[in-house]
């Protein structure tokens, strides 16, 4: 357990609870779940998130190891946390979207659709969390594939935090920034976020999970230093998803 002064927050990109393709397929909602809750995180921004989805749950009966029967964001929730969530994109058989669990009490939750075009459903997810009697302002985020995209996106979420977040109150905004070409932090300087990562530690590789070149889970902060930062790594952790957590110690700057 990390001390009460310090804030820890991970993202984490669950592909769905799924992995493989065709007959391999296979169901890792249940090692997520696992996994989710050894980080001990005080706050889980995740995305790629079922409410339902009608084929998985057929390919998948619903038992002990089967499709869990209640949202993938309360299954995945360690006892005792919060829990937000909102629809980014609709399918034919389902959805999916960004969820954000807690282990500090949450406000009104709000999302703001930020697609660009009609082939990529994107949205942020907003909730107000108290935080030891402090309010910090969570963002999740997934971005689109398309790097004019994620410019105009970032463009979306500055005007989203001028209207919605107090300028005086702490926020972390975090996700799945698919910035491939690590583009983004200077348009994220200039809306007032930083990266989060320690000084002197380099880029936090993510993606692919196992062999994770790029950087592309990020937390940004407004209000906070980050102490400390990490990926973890292991064969577990690159069978779940193919993305890996990215987690960061933060206390009040």
């Amino acid at each position: 357990m990390h001390p009460s002064h310090v804030l820890r927050v991970a993202t984490y990109n669950i592909h769905k609870g799924v992995r493989g393709m065709g007959p391999r397929k296979r169901l890792e909602i249940h090692n997520l779940g696992l996994g989710i809750e050894a980080l001990d995180a005080d706050l889980v921004y995740l995305q790629e998130v079922r409410l339902f989805n009608h084929s998985e749950a057929m390919r998948f009966p619903d038992t002990h190891i089967g499709w869990p029967k209640m949202p993938q964001a309360d299954y995945l929730a360690p006892d005792g946390y919060d829990v937000a969530y909102r629809t980014n994109a609709v399918t034919k058989e389902g959805e999916h979207g960004n969820a954000l669990l807690s282990r500090w009490p949450i406000g009104d939750i709000g999302h703001r659709d930020v697609s660009d075009h009609r082939f990529e459903q994107r949205g942020l997810l907003h909730v107000p969390v108290n935080w030891n009697g402090i309010p910090v302002h969570c963002i999740v985020a997934h971005l689109g594939l398309m790097h004019s995209s994620r410019v105009r996106q970032v463009e979306r979420i500055a005007e989203f935090i001028a209207a919605e977040v107090p300028k005086n109150e702490r926020l972390i905004l975090a996700g799945d920034f698919n910035d491939w070409g690590e583009k983004l932090d200077e348009p994220m300087r200039a809306t007032g976020l930083k990266r989060a990562t320690p000084p002197g530690v380099a880029a936090l590789r993510t993606f692919p999970s196992l062999v994770p070149v790029f950087a592309l889970d990020r937390i940004y902060t407004r209000g906070f230093r980050c102490t400390s930062a990490f990926v973890p790594r292991g064969n577990s952790w690159a069978r779940m998803s193919d993305h890996l957590p990215c987690v960061a110690e933060l206390e009040i700057d």
